[in-house]
C-alpha cells in the first residue's frame, strides 16, 4: 500500500509540475480541491507570508481569520520546514511578494 500511495503521490507532483500558468493551476486545484480546501491552503499560505514579514499571531489573525491553531502549526512548519520557506523566498525573487507579506498588485 505504501509503494502505490508513493507512486500516486508522485503522479500528482508531476502533474502540478506540467501546470504552466495561474489559469491553468487554477482550474486543476479547482477540480482537485473543494472551495473549502481552496480557501484554507490559500490561508496558510497567507497566513505565512504574514508571519514570515514579522508579524504577530494577533495581527496575522486579525487580518485572515485564521485560528491560533493553523497560525502556530504554519509558524511550526515556517521555522522547521522548508516548504513554505522556499515558496516564499521564491516568490520575494519573483517580484510577486512585498516583505510586509502583503502581494504586488497587478
Amino acid at each position: 500500500m505504501t509503494k502505490l500511495r508513493h507512486r500516486d503521490e508522485e503522479l500528482f507532483y508531476e502533474a502540478i509540475l506540467t501546470l504552466r500558468t495561474q489559469e491553468e493551476c487554477r482550474r486543476f486545484f479547482e477540480d482537485i480541491c473543494t472551495i473549502k480546501e481552496l480557501q484554507a491552503i490559500s490561508q496558510r499560505m497567507r497566513v505565512a507570508c504574514l508571519l514570515d514579514s514579522g508579524k504577530n499571531y494577533l495581527e496575522v489573525s486579525e487580518t485572515t481569520g485564521a485560528s491560533s491553531a493553523t497560525i502556530s502549526r504554519v509558524n511550526r512548519c515556517l521555522n522547521y520546514g522548508s516548504g513554505y520557506r522556499e515558496a516564499i523566498d521564491n516568490l520575494k525573487k519573483a517580484g510577486k511578494l512585498n516583505d510586509d507579506g502583503s502581494d504586488l498588485e497587478k
